[in-house]
């Protein structure tokens, strides 16, 4: 009989045990993300950005920061509910700025990549951009493989450094990738000297460029590829995600987009059939 006994009771007690495992797993399983109310109780989303980037985000004469991506996230925010704070931040640490809590968003021209993809929750593609190689307009290069043994400049810890350094033809071909602080930088060495014989560049930024001064720079036929941007929130941030998402697809919905538009291109550039994007495309 007492063996019985001390059976059920050892049982009962490998029940209570596996229970309680569970338990703690579900309770962990179902932590809460806060990321969307936290802002909205706060009532600011800090966007922090590179204030040399045109048209995207950029100082104007005033000293203001504006530019695309500027406007669009204004009316995400007011969507959202809350007021945008505009932060500019290094480039170079955008990530680490954004981990560790001194920004709520990276979103301007913030290319999706496969790295970037593991430590970044990104939105959906909102535009369509290439990385673009430029040159004195009256330089004597023609083709990628003309900048063999040549010297390219790009910004540090960018898009265009990274897919200049994995290029079929240039990667390890040319003599030595010049790194920037910012584009405009480099634009200006690339202008006024011959320290550097090209730039990788964000196409969607050196065509306004040249939209201003049309007769400094010409673009290479060749790209070094294309990409899509997105907005980036913290890993695991999926709440605040989806609600960019949505607002985003609400101010396509409503026209606001086409009016943002308007005013920094001569067309609507954002993409607006998601669907047809691959999944590779979606995650760089």
């Amino acid at each position: 009989m007492k063996r019985k006994v001390c059976a059920a009771l050892a049982a009962v007690l490998v029940l209570s045990v596996v229970l309680f495992a569970a338990g703690c797993g579900k309770e962990e399983a179902s932590t809460e993300d806060t990321s969307l109310t936290s802002i909205q109780e706060r009532g600011t989303l800090i966007l922090g950005c590179d204030d040399e980037f045109p048209p995207m985000g950029f100082v104007d004469e005033s000293g203001e920061i504006v530019g695309f991506d500027i406007d669009l996230a204004k009316a995400v925010a007011e969507k959202l509910g809350v007021e945008l704070v505009v932060k500019p931040i290094d480039w170079e640490t955008k990530e680490l700025e954004l981990s560790n809590g001194n920004i709520d968003v990276i979103w301007n021209g913030y290319s999706i990549t496969a790295d970037r993809n593991k430590n970044v929750e990104f939105t959906k593609p909102y535009l369509n951009n290439s990385q673009v190689l430029v040159v004195r307009a009256d330089s004597d290069v023609q083709t990628k493989a003309d900048l063999v043994g040549k010297i390219v400049g790009a910004q540090v810890e960018s898009a265009a450094e990274e897919l200049l350094l994995a290029d079929d033809v240039l990667g390890d071909a040319v003599k030595e990738v010049r790194t920037y602080d910012d584009y405009q930088l480099a634009l200006i060495d690339l202008k006024g000297s011959d320290r550097i014989d090209a730039v990788a560049v964000d196409k969607i930024l050196i065509e306004y460029i040249m939209s201003k001064d049309p007769d400094s720079y010409r673009i290479l036929d060749e790209t070094l590829g294309d990409e899509f941007f997105g907005i980036g929130c913290r890993a695991g941030e999926v709440a605040l995600r989806e609600a960019i998402d949505l607002a985003l697809d609400e101010l396509k919905e409503d026209g606001s987009t086409e009016v943002i538009c308007s005013k920094w291109f001569d067309h609507d550039i954002v993409i607006r059939d998601i669907d047809k994007l691959t999944q590779a495309q979606l995650e760089g």
